[in-house]
């Protein structure tokens, strides 16, 4: 087997692993939201580290699969029933807001790579659901502003989520970064021994 194929391999069983390890994380809820939207402690740290470890590529493609599967999970349907709505719904709160996830490709080899990436896709995320809101959640409330309201609404739990994400995500890349593709660099192992 070449040696492209087999990293190809490596990056195919690894992202399956990631996706299902977040897939399963996701049914841990602090809290739900009433039109959507949830507080999944460490979901979304899996599909960071597809990117991470393999690239955008693989990055994007791991979090297209995880969007379609937490629209297997539970999907909202817009309130106005129609074609576009749906189609809306299914790309903004679905598959831009999750596959933003990949981007954390763009930190690979990175010291400190998932602690960039993790406020950079989650405000992506937070953005796509945001537009969602504003665009087609807006029906369910006339006070504030729609615009407001998605803000505050969105925030609520995407905020809660980043906090916590980026506090283990701290305590990984500062003990386990072999989790990343990284090694202590040389200045660090010389002071630790």
């Amino acid at each position: 087997m070449k040696a492209n194929s087999r990293e190809n391999l490596r990056a195919l069983i690894e992202s399956s692993l990631l996706i299902a390890v977040g897939f399963v994380l996701s049914y841990i809820i602090l809290f739900k939201m009433p039109q959507g939207g949830s507080v999944t402690p460490l979901s979304m740290l899996p599909i960071l580290m597809i990117g991470l470890r393999h690239g955008v590529k693989w990055g994007l493609a791991g979090g297209f699969i995880y969007a379609c599967l937490q629209m297997l999970q539970q999907f909202y349907p817009p309130p106005s029933g129609t074609a576009i709505a749906y189609i809306s719904v299914i790309m903004l709160d679905y598959i831009i807001a999750f596959s933003a996830l990949g981007l954390s490709g763009l930190f690979r080899g990175k010291q400190y790579g998932l602690l960039y990436a993790i406020p950079l896709c989650f405000t992506l995320r937070f953005l796509s659901h945001f537009v969602s809101g504003v665009v087609i959640w807006s029906t369910y409330w006339q006070d504030p502003a729609a615009w407001v309201f998605s803000f505050i609404y969105n925030g609520t739990y995407m905020g809660v989520e980043l906090v916590i994400t980026m506090a283990i995500g701290a305590i990984l890349c500062k003990t386990a970064p072999i989790l990343f593709n990284l090694t202590p660099n040389k200045t660090e192992a010389a002071q630790e021994t």
